[in-house]
């Protein structure tokens, strides 16, 4: 039993709460050792154990049990979690970094979910990596920020993950690990109670086993998710130009055959010429995420310089040289209308790309380039990563959908279909 087996039969009173989280903890001591992809906790299982017995006394009926009972979920350690101490990913003192638990983990929580534990994070969710690896291939990077949460969903070691994407940190690490991520239009799921990185760009995300899984917690944590009921099959755009080139010729040999298969499913595909400005796009990115990055950090930059790594300083001194914010975002504006005119002109309903530049990066002292991901998080598009096959050194690749801005539900709905046509893993 995996554990979306272990929580259907929990809720079903199939199996009591002491034998959940017996089978949990023994998938836990032969997988997390190796992937290290959970902050270490005392009596985690202890806890886990009068957690689930307290929930069952909650909600008796088996038959009127909220969405997510007995879900397990990880959570990046980002977000505030009560009875849980936040500590980013960094060395700066604890007690600086705490504050109210996380709109998203309370949203989880009241809908059943229990919390398997905190995930390891990049430091503060930018690029200097914690000690994980990746599920499928441990001498290889299973990406970053989200990196403990993207491994634990690849592991098998939780139903679901939160995580952040500020440039690709959902998307990617879900492709690197074999798990379905899923990042929403910006600010549909509440940033409350997360240490950002960059408002402007943050976005809460997650991960799951398989799009179902996805959609269910996404339209709890989504305050005004609406049913989607779409039984057309969408206009599939491929975004040629100098973003496409920037993915490996092997990923774009993987990306073109997923083409080739969704276009003899039935799917229209149109490739449009896109994004020729894709390195003002890039610039722009990294300007506006480190100016926000100085000012998130300013306080705390000026008490403990010397406890950030040299990554971080060096985005933090970038953002303090940034003088023309407002033109920014004046671009970063137009830019997502942009994309938004191309889809109404060409009828795109969504665009298909590589979700990486290519499988795992070997080593853990990098967590992978999120170009592939940079523009849609930039203009808050909702985006999916769909797992496909694995590679000869047993490295999962992905297929990234992008919907249109606001219309998360007809991502998932369409996701769910295209799923069965490109995924093997």
């Amino acid at each position: 039993m995996n554990p979306v087996e272990f929580t259907r039969a929990f809720r079903n009173n199939e199996i009591p709460a002491r034998d959940l989280v017996s089978n949990l903890q023994s998938l836990f001591d032969s997988r997390e050792p190796e992937i290290l992809s959970f902050i270490p906790e005392a009596n985690r299982f202890e806890r886990l154990h009068k957690e689930a017995e307290e929930l069952i006394k909650k909600h008796p009926d088996a038959n009127n049990r909220p969405a997510l009972f007995g879900m397990t979920v990880g959570v990046k350690d980002i977000f505030h979690v009560k009875g849980f101490t936040t500590q980013a990913g960094s060395k700066l003192p604890s007690q600086d970094l705490q504050g109210n638990e996380a709109a998203s983990v309370t949203q989880l929580k009241n809908a059943g979910a229990l919390i398997m534990g905190k995930t390891v994070t990049t430091e503060f969710a930018y690029f200097t990596p914690g000690p994980t690896r990746n599920p499928h291939n441990p001498n290889h990077t299973p990406g970053g920020s989200s990196s403990g949460s993207a491994a634990a969903i690849g592991a098998g070691l939780c139903d679901v993950a939160l995580g952040t994407q500020t440039i690709g940190s959902v998307i990617r690490p879900a492709a690197f690990c074999g798990a379905v991520g899923f990042k929403p239009t910006y600010e549909r799921i509440s940033r409350d109670g997360v240490i950002p990185l960059s408002p402007i760009f943050d976005h809460i995300g997650l991960f799951a086993r398989d799009v179902e899984t996805a959609e269910r917690v996404a339209s709890v944590l989504i305050g005004d998710w609406r049913l989607e009921t779409t039984t057309r099959k969408p206009t599939l755009g491929i975004p040629d130009g100098p973003y496409l080139s920037c993915a490996s010729d092997y990923a774009l040999a993987c990306f073109n055959n997923l083409c080739d298969s969704l276009a003899q499913a039935g799917y229209t595909l149109r490739r449009v010429q896109v994004m020729d400005d894709f390195q003002q796009v890039r610039d722009r990115h990294d300007a506006i995420m480190s100016y926000d990055a100085s000012q998130v950090h300013k306080d705390w930059f000026a008490k403990y310089k010397s406890l950030y790594s040299s990554k971080f300083t060096d985005l933090i001194k970038r953002g303090q040289s940034v003088s023309d914010l407002q033109s920014l975002i004046t671009a970063h504006d137009s830019f997502r209308a942009s994309i938004t005119q191309t889809m109404t002109e060409n009828n795109i309903d969504l665009w298909i790309c590589p979700p990486a530049i290519g499988p795992a990066n070997k080593g853990l002292d990098s967590t992978g380039d999120p170009v592939m991901c940079l523009p849609w998080t930039q203009i808050g598009f909702p985006a999916i990563n769909i797992p496909t096959k694995k590679n000869e050194d047993n490295l999962p690749m992905g297929l990234q959908l992008v919907g249109k801005w606001n219309a998360d539900e007809s991502l998932f709905a369409w996701a769910k279909e295209i799923q069965k046509v490109v995924r093997v893993i």
